[in-house]
Parts: structure tokens; C-alpha cells; sequence
């Protein structure tokens, strides 16, 4: 049964039995194939309501836990807006003590801040949505670990029998193709943009990330089949499938916000993006542009000081440290600048609180952070929702991964609503034409996925 945050409280303490619902039974054992197992996995876990999928695509990485996770079937779970949303879960984290997955999206900026989301919303996401899984999957290498919630060994074993008979080609295809219209017009773009700029001139600003949405009404997809193509032309990272009853998030996302390994905490922000191209050496050469580029380096450096300030709210005294700065990772679509931030925290520090005095986090917003967040909402026509929001889990001892939601496609399948928004940060160096086709860059994935 799923409960909401108040009757949980009251379900679970009432009878004082709340201290044995965690009761996970593990089990490991290795698979030959584990790209087939990888892939029928994901299609059995389409009969739940309740759905996250992480999938690294074995890219090379310095912090990595899990080449694959996969959580369904929520046991409890919170949906909640944002007012008092952090507290809300911080309780809910609290009382579960167990393996926790979901989102928060970028609307909970007005918890943190005395901030407004009054634009167009046609997606309708709640603002915070987390639930504890009765079926857990960690997969590493060619090991996969499962933990079950008060399960017994019959399950696990009907479940594997049923996982390996999925038929890998029983997926149905949604033949239509979507014609994605702008909530932003080019003109419109450039007109904003210099907005935007004048505020940066006058010196209320020195940088602001600014998006624009894409979208489709009266559109129906098949969820999986579009996360299978859009993740077979990027092989990001920090690949998602999330599914909340009618409501999907299929993402694509190159970036890791934040995450916690024991006491040490892990940002990695992304500014600065380059095209590919097949022949070699012009790729060579479009990456080493990127890596000298003044303007890109500036984007990035702003907000890795925005970085260190976050992190410095929870960290002990003279633990924020710069591992890496601008350095250049290339994926199948684009050439990225990351930083990678860390600091240290006391081990009794709430993992709510890390996440709460960070977000939402800086790559998306701007510098200072709360007068960006003022100006872009007044400047964008679509409310953001779960894009540039956050994917991730927290485990019963507090460590936690979380993923930026960016190069990703929306679903709505109740109202057929489908969406995608990219976006770009705008210095004094910014140029209306060329960022208006860095976001097409960004789009290009989304859009040959929806559009063919």
C-alpha cells in the first residue's frame, strides 16, 4: 500500500510496528550477459506503477556505486508541493531508515526561498515525489545484487523465472510522429535574451541559466521505446526511466548534481558545450576550442564558486576543494566543461539538509542565485517542473545520487502532454544568435527521437 506522508505516520506508529518494515532479504549472484538481463529487467518492471531506472551506459567515471539500479512497486511513499517540502521529507527519510527513490523538481526553489512558479505548467508533476521500493536491483559489472522488502525466497525466484522470459522485441511501437511546437519563438528568444543581458550590464546579475520549452498536445508515445532510442543515441552517465502512474521522465542526462559517499559530497556542474563531429579531427578540434574557450571557462568557473558557497553551508571548516576545473568529457552528442567541487560534512549532518541548502543547483540557476532565479522566472513562459530538477535515492545509511534532469523528454499520458526544454547560461559575453543554437545542439537527441 502507498501512504501519504501524514498517513504514514499514523499507519505505521500507530501499532508500533514501523521498526520491522525494513526488512530487505539480499541476494547476489552473476549473469554472462548482463546487457540482455539489463534489457528484459527494464521491460518487467513496466507492470509497476512506481518505476526508477539509472543507467551509468558503463561510462568511465571517478565516482560510481552502480553501473545499474532499478527500484519498483513502492512500499510507502511521499507526494507532496513545496510548501514545507524538505521538512516533509526529511520525516519521511527519517521514519523509512531504507532505500529511498524519486525527485525533486526545480519548483522547490519556493521552499527554500521566498520564491514563485506562476508559469504555464502543461505536465502537472507533483513537486516532490519519493517512494520506498519492495524490489531492488543493483547491478555492478556482471553481479547483481537484489534486496527484497519482507519478501519471501519464492518471490525473488518467481521474479527471475519472469524477468528471463521477456520477450526483448515485444515492445509496441507507436508509429505517429510528433510535431513539436516552441513556447518561445526564435524573435521572442533573441528579445528576452536582451533582456536578460540588460540585466547582467547593470550589474543585478553576472550570469542566468535561461530555458525554453518544446512540446506536443494531444500527443500519445510509447514511454519505454523513447527512452530505449534516445538512450541508444546518447549513452549518457546519468541515464533515467522514471514512471509515476501516468507520468514519465525519460532522460538523457550527461550531469550529476550531487552525492554523498560516507562524509564526502560530490558536485559536478556542467557549463560549457561543444557539437561532435564524425570525422576525428574536426572533433579534436571543436573539443580543444571548448577547452580554451574564454567565455565557456567564465560560465563554468561562476558557477563553481556558486558551488563552493552551497557546499559550504554543511561543510566542515576548510573541506570545500575544486578536484577538477573545466575539464572537457566528450559524449556521443556533444563535447561538456566539468568541474567537479567536493567538501566534507560531520557524519551527523541530515542528507535533506545537504540537498536542501543546495538546490536547486547552480548550473541551473545563476549567480547571485536568488535574483537569477527571480529574473529567469519572470522571463521564461513554462514553468520547469522536473526539468532541471533532480533523479536519485538515498540509502538506509544516508548516502545519496542524484542526477540533473536536462537533455530529457516529459510525459504526461493522461493529458497526452509531451515536452522537452533546453536551455543555456547567458553572460556579458553572450551572443542572442550563438546561444539560441547551443540549445538546438542540446535538442537535437530529443528531437530526432520524437520527430524522426
Amino acid at each position: 500500500m502507498v501512504f501519504s506522508i501524514n498517513s504514514l505516520i499514523l499507519n505505521k506508529f500507530a501499532n508500533n510496528s514501523y521498526k520491522t518494515v525494513a526488512l530487505r532479504n539480499k541476494t547476489v549472484y552473476n549473469k554472462e550477459n548482463i546487457d540482455a538481463f539489463k534489457g528484459k529487467l527494464l521491460l518487467w518492471a513496466q507492470q509497476f506503477d512506481d518505476v526508477v531506472w539509472l543507467d551509468s551506459n558503463n561510462y568511465t567515471q571517478q565516482y560510481s556505486s552502480y553501473d545499474a539500479v532499478l527500484a519498483v512497486d513502492a512500499f510507502t511513499a511521499i507526494q507532496t508541493d513545496y510548501q514545507e517540502a524538505f521538512n516533509a521529507f526529511n520525516d519521511y527519510q527519517k521514519m523509512t531508515k531504507d532505500w529511498i527513490f524519486g525527485y525533486l523538481t526545480y519548483d522547490l526553489k519556493n521552499d527554500t526561498e521566498a520564491l514563485k512558479s506562476q508559469n504555464y505548467d502543461g505536465l502537472a508533476f507533483p513537486e516532490l515525489y519519493f517512494f520506498q521500493p519492495k524490489k531492488l536491483f543493483l547491478i555492478k559489472g556482471n553481479t547483481v545484487e537484489t534486496h527484497y522488502l519482507n519478501a519471501v525466497e519464492e518471490e525473488l525466484e518467481d521474479d527471475l523465472v519472469a524477468i528471463q522470459n521477456q520477450k526483448e522485441n515485444a515492445i509496441p511501437s507507436e508509429a505517429s510522429t510528433l510535431i513539436m511546437k516552441q513556447r518561445i519563438t526564435e524573435t521572442e528568444y533573441y528579445n528576452k535574451l536582451n533582456t536578460l543581458l540588460t540585466h547582467i550590464y547593470r550589474g543585478d546579475i553576472y550570469e542566468a541559466n535561461f530555458c525554453q520549452e518544446f512540446y506536443a498536445e494531444n500527443a500519445t508515445i510509447n514511454p519505454l521505446e523513447t527512452y530505449l532510442k534516445l538512450n541508444a543515441i546518447s549513452k549518457p552517465p546519468f541515464a533515467t526511466f522514471l514512471k509515476a502512474g501516468d507520468k514519465f521522465l525519460l532522460s538523457a542526462t550527461p550531469e550529476r548534481y550531487l552525492k554523498k559517499e560516507g562524509t564526502k559530497i560530490i558536485s559536478q556542474p556542467i557549463k560549457g558545450t561543444a557539437k561532435r563531429e564524425q570525422d576525428p579531427i574536426k572533433d579534436d578540434v571543436l573539443k580543444r576550442r571548448l577547452a580554451t574557450d574564454e567565455k565557456e571557462r567564465s560560465e563554468n568557473i561562476m558557477i563553481v564558486d556558486l558551488v563552493r558557497n552551497d557546499l559550504s553551508h554543511t561543510a566542515t571548516k576548510g573541506s570545500v576543494k575544486v578536484e577538477e576545473l573545466c575539464k572537457i568529457y566528450s559524449f556521443e552528442q556533444v563535447h561538456q566543461m566539468i568541474s567537479t567541487v567536493v567538501s566534507e560534512v560531520d557524519e551527523s549532518t541530515s542528507p535533506i539538509k545537504i540537498l536542501q541548502t543546495t538546490f536547486p543547483m547552480g548550473s541551473m540557476t545563476g549567480v547571485p542565485k536568488i535574483s537569477a532565479l527571480t529574473i529567469i522566472e519572470k522571463l521564461e513562459e513554462t514553468k520547469r517542473g522536473l526539468y532541471s530538477g533532480a533523479v536519485g535515492y538515498i540509502t538506509p545509511e544516508g548516502d545519496f545520487d542524484f542526477n540533473v534532469v536536462i537533455r530529457s523528454i516529459l510525459y504526461n499520458e493522461s493529458r497526452k502532454y509531451v515536452s522537452y526544454s533546453v536551455g543555456g547560461a547567458i553572460t556579458a559575453k553572450s551572443n542572442p544568435q550563438n546561444e539560441y543554437e547551443e540549445c538546438l545542439i542540446k535538442a537535437k537527441a530529443m528531437r530526432e527521437v520524437l520527430e524522426n
